[in-house]
């Protein structure tokens, strides 16, 4: 037998031991992935930004997985636009009567409304707190329709793949599988801004995702309930079989061991428990008086203001947050799916916005969305399949609220931007999104190329503008 195998038995052993120590408990072995441990003892080594002991900022990124159909969510209105929609949309399309209407600051290219389902909405918009940004998407480089029909620019690989579409908004890398995600680079170099290096400022409340995952820095997964962080269970506490479970577990992690690998792993364990214990003990003292709604969403959003409340408590100067909204892909039953679930979206937001004002943040936290790809223009018969640009929502003081930014296009069969008839090539890219919101957020134009690559093909950082203008930077 070789020494290598072993070492790997050795190892084998050490986790097995591990598990005994735990008494069986999966919690244990879920502080490796659900607490993010390698975040827990990984060394910073990011540049310093900071402004000030005050200057706290949040991303919040809300991801519809599935691909929105965001045509239904913001609609033309005035009789022309309409009724090349309806045409367009046939059986998908909303009653012209029904959209619910929103009042552009800046934006002159016709009337619209939002989904009747999505009065929130309509009232964030309405009272300047919320913005849209019409027809983005995945892109490598400007795409006209004519190179894309014949082939002559770089596209997204897989680009109506759900995997890789989902990948791509998190990676803003379309051309390749990057290891990182843009939210993971920004945090590189950030992290070293807050006090606590105990603790990520990648929160994630729907698990491990590439979006926050950089070089030196990870997510750290909570849940919607309780104090959110999850450590080994029963540790600590009274009870004789949980006493038994400490006092095993302590053992463990307090000898003193020659492998590496079991040194390393047992710091670990022990920093990640720490990291749940100030965590949770934290989160425990918010206090919020905004009610939010039953829903998932609703409830994620929740414990991302509960932390946001206690960001002085844990040490954090910026942060970002995960949540995942599944089950946007509708092939079928699109429009009772849609209106339930678009409901519950503009419900959630507009309890969040309220919690963000209650803790008077409202101008130090920007809300999101992204999705794999908006959906065919045409009806299958009952729903929408893959399509490309589609429109996102941001929300936030830093927003410059109540308008709609880029072109919304025109949706008649005869817009040559539609390609195979029911597709919207992009016009604004998913760089320049992320590039405004990242500037806002506190990335130097000195670092943008290294956490966008490809945006050097869309903007110059020495221009001294911006490219979209819906950030108040």
């Amino acid at each position: 037998m070789s020494n290598h195998y072993k070492k790997g038995m050795s190892r084998r052993r050490f986790i097995g031991q591990a598990s005994c120590a735990a008494l069986g408990t999966t919690t244990f072995f879920s502080t490796l992935f659900n607490l993010g441990m390698a975040n827990a003892t990984a060394g910073y080594h990011a540049k310093r930004y900071s402004t000030g002991n005050n200057d706290y900022k949040a991303l919040v990124c809300i991801l519809f997985a599935g691909g929105n159909d965001s045509f239904n969510m913001l609609v033309p209105s005035d009789n022309t636009a309409y009724n090349d929609y309806a045409a367009t949309r046939t059986n998908m399309a909303l009653a012209q009567n029904s959209l619910l209407g929103i009042n552009p600051l800046t934006y002159n290219n016709g009337t619209f409304g939002v989904h009747p389902s999505m009065p929130e909405i309509q009232n964030l918009f309405n009272t300047g707190k919320l913005s849209f940004v019409s027809n983005i998407g995945t892109l490598v480089q400007p795409t006209t329709p004519a190179e894309y029909l014949n082939g002559s620019v770089s596209l997204p690989s897989g680009l109506y793949s759900h995997s890789d579409q989902i990948q791509q908004w998190q990676t803003s890398v379309p051309q390749t599988a990057s290891p990182s995600g843009w939210g993971g680079r920004v945090s590189d170099i950030l992290q070293s801004m807050n006090t606590n290096q105990n603790i990520s400022m990648n929160i994630s409340l729907s698990g491990r995702n590439i979006w926050q995952t950089g070089n030196n820095t990870s997510e750290y997964t909570i849940l919607n309930t309780g104090t959110g962080s999850i450590g080994i269970e029963g540790f600590n506490e009274t009870d004789m079989v949980n006493q038994i479970r400490t006092s095993a577990v302590n053992s463990m992690l307090n000898h003193q061991y020659q492998d590496v690998f079991k040194k390393t792993y047992a710091s670990t364990v022990n920093n990640a428990q720490d990291a749940h214990d100030i965590f949770s003990t934290a989160v425990a003292n918010s206090n919020l008086t905004t009610t939010f709604s039953a829903s998932q969403l609703s409830q994620d959003l929740q414990m991302v203001a509960r932390t946001i409340a206690v960001r002085d408590i844990l040490g954090m100067s910026r942060q970002t947050f995960f949540v995942v909204y599944d089950g946007w892909d509708h092939h079928d039953e699109l429009l009772n799916n849609y209106a339930t679930m678009i409901a519950e979206v503009s419900k959630a937001m507009g309890e969040f916005n309220a919690a963000m004002e209650e803790l008077n943040v409202f101008d130090k936290v920007t809300t999101f969305t992204v999705s794999d790809f908006a959906r065919t223009l045409t009806s299958n018969g009952n729903g929408t399949d893959h399509a490309w640009g589609g429109n996102m929502m941001v929300m936030g003081g830093g927003v410059k609220g109540g308008d709609i930014f880029g072109t919304y296009p025109s949706l008649a069969s005869t817009n040559p931007q539609i390609v195979e008839s029911s597709v919207l090539v992009p016009t604004i890219s998913t760089d320049e999104y992320f590039y405004e919101i990242g500037k806002w957020f506190g990335v130097p134009d000195t670092e943008a190329n290294m956490i966008l690559p490809n945006l050097g093909n869309f903007h110059s950082t020495s221009s001294g503008t911006l490219p979209i203008g819906f950030m108040n930077v």
